[in-house]
């Protein structure tokens, strides 16, 4: 486990921040209450967001349970439909590349740098897809999961 001691929050939102904007397919990395971003900003998509929901203390771990969202802008075309499965829209290629987003960031959680560093994720990670969930037209995916990180904080 990483040697965290009493900055193991900040190491912990760091990586995962520094790892979402390493991402060719995010513009832009949030963190907190997500009605506090300005969602009407078209500049700042693809963004991923990401929220502490809650952190279990064990005895020598702790363990973050993160939500992580990845979306982007869904473009409408003028042209008309001619393809009724795709529709007039690129949701299709916003799914596709914000679950890839997601998919990265957890691969390097289970067994790439970030496990390395011992920024570990434990058990399944349920990913659930999301449209028109904000102010505009949205969509993208919500990952939540628990990673465990060293709990190293000296009593005495």
């Amino acid at each position: 486990m990483a040697n965290t001691g009493i900055r193991g929050f900040y190491l912990l939102t760091e990586k995962i921040k520094d790892e979402l904007q390493a991402d060719d397919n995010v513009n832009t990395v949030t963190y907190g209450d997500i009605t506090k971003v300005d969602l009407d900003k078209q500049t700042i998509f693809p963004l991923s967001h990401f929220i502490v929901n809650n952190v279990s203390s064990g005895e020598n771990t702790l363990t973050f349970n993160i939500s992580v969202l990845a979306m982007d802008v869904v473009d409408f075309s003028k042209e008309e439909v001619s393809n009724t499965f795709e529709g007039n829209n690129n949701e299709q290629d916003v799914f596709n590349t914000q679950l890839a987003v997601l998919n990265k960031l957890i691969q390097k959680l289970r067994a790439g740098s970030l496990y390395r560093d011992k920024y570990q994720v434990i058990g399944d990670v349920n990913i659930e897809p999301f449209t028109d969930r904000f102010e505009n037209a949205l969509a993208g995916w919500t990952a939540t999961f628990d990673v465990m990180i060293q709990n190293d904080i000296d009593v005495c």
